[in-house]
C-alpha cells in the first residue's frame, strides 16, 4: 500500500468512526503529508519506516524551527496513524508508540478586558457599507461573545437553530457533539434583528425561484456559509474602529474573554467546561490560572506593601 492510499484510508476511518471535523481532517492531511514526503527523501515509507526513522523526522521539524504545538500535533498524528495501520493488519507494530513528544508550551491563554469587548461591540454596530452588513456583523460578535462559540461553529450555524427568538442555542461541535448555551439579551436582539433582514432577502430569492442558503451567515464560498478567514479579517477590520490593537483580537480570543469574564464574575468551573464544549474540565482549569494571575498583577500594581 502506498503512503498516499494510508493516509486516504485513514482519513476515511476518523470521518466515518469518530465523526472527525473536517478542519481536523486537512490538518492530519497536511502533518502525514510532510511526514511522507520527507520519509521518501530517505528511501523509506509510513509502512515500512522504524522508530528512529520518526525519531529522526521530529529532529528534523526541531531544526526547521517548528513550535512545540505543532510538532506535539505532528507526532500525534503520527501515533494515530500507526495504531490504524497496526489494527488494520498493515503493520506488525507501531514504531512511534515510544517516542515523547516534545510537550506542549504551558503559555496562559490571551485575552480581553470587559471595556475592550465594550467597544468591540459597539464598533460592530456601525462596521459595514449597508444596514444588512451592519445587522450581520453585530449578531456574529453579539453570538461570539455570549456563547463561547468556536470560530467554526459560529459560521457554520443553520439557520433553523437560530429561528423563533431562542433563549437557548443549540451548537454542534466537533465530532458531532451537541450543546445548549444560554443567550443574552443583546444577543437575541442582534439576532432577531439579523433574521428579520434574512427573511426579506430569502423571500426576494424565493421569488426568483432561487434556494435560499440553509445557513445563517450565508455567503457566496464554496461552503456556502461565511469561512472562518473571512470572519478573522472582519474581526481584525472591528478592532481597527474600536480603536482595539488588532494583533489582540481574533476570534479564539474573544472565546478566551467569555470564559475568563464568566469565571470573574463568579461562574462555576463546571458550567464554563460546558459552553465551551470541553471534554475534559482540566482544559477548562487553564482559566481559572488567567484569573488567578490577574489578581497577582492587581496586587502587585495597586497594594501599597508591594510597591518599592
Amino acid at each position: 500500500m502506498t503512503d498516499a492510499a494510508l493516509i486516504g484510508a485513514f482519513l476515511e476511518a476518523q470521518a466515518a468512526e469518530r465523526g472527525a471535523a473536517e478542519n481536523s481532517l486537512q490538518a492530519y492531511a497536511r502533518d502525514l503529508s510532510d511526514v511522507s514526503e520527507w520519509l521518501s527523501g530517505k528511501g523509506r515509507s509510513l509502512l515500512s519506516a522504524d522508530p528512529s526513522d520518526i525519531e529522526g523526522y521530529l529532529l528534523h521539524c526541531a531544526a526547521q524551527g517548528f513550535a512545540t504545538a505543532t510538532r506535539a500535533r505532528r507526532l500525534s498524528a503520527i501515533k494515530q496513524v500507526y495504531r490504524f495501520a497496526f489494527e488494520e493488519g498493515l503493520r506488525e507494530d507501531n514504531p512511534a508508540i515510544r517516542i515523547a513528544g516534545p510537550g506542549r508550551d504551558k503559555r496562559l491563554p490571551k485575552t480581553l478586558s470587559i471595556a475592550e469587548v465594550d467597544r468591540l461591540l459597539d464598533a460592530a454596530d456601525r462596521h459595514g457599507r449597508t444596514a444588512s452588513d451592519r445587522s450581520r456583523n453585530r449578531c456574529l460578535m453579539q453570538l461570539l461573545y455570549a456563547t463561547g462559540m468556536r470560530v467554526s461553529e459560529l459560521v457554520s450555524l443553520p439557520i433553523s437553530a437560530a429561528r423563533g427568538d431562542p433563549r437557548m442555542l443549540l451548537i454542534r461541535g466537533k465530532g458531532g457533539k451537541e450543546r445548549m448555551v444560554p443567550l443574552s439579551p443583546d444577543a437575541r436582539a442582534a439576532l432577531a434583528d439579523w433574521l428579520a433582514l434574512r427573511e426579506e432577502e430569502d423571500a426576494a430569492l424565493r421569488d426568483k425561484r432561487l434556494k435560499p442558503s440553509p445557513y445563517l451567515f450565508a455567503s457566496r464560498a464554496k461552503s456556502g456559509h461565511l469561512t472562518r478567514h473571512g470572519f478573522y479579517a472582519l474581526i481584525k477590520e472591528i478592532a481597527v474602529e474600536a480603536g482595539v490593537s488588532p494583533a489582540k483580537v481574533t476570534p479564539h480570543i474573544l472565546r478566551h474573554a467569555f470564559a475568563t469574564h464568566l469565571l470573574e464574575n463568579g461562574a462555576d468551573l463546571r458550567a464554563i467546561q460546558t459552553f465551551l464544549g470541553h471534554a475534559d474540565v482540566a482544559t477548562t482549569e487553564i482559566y481559572t490560572h488567567v484569573l488567578e494571575e490577574r489578581l497577582r498583577a492587581l496586587v502587585l500594581d495597586h497594594h501599597p506593601l508591594a510597591r518599592d
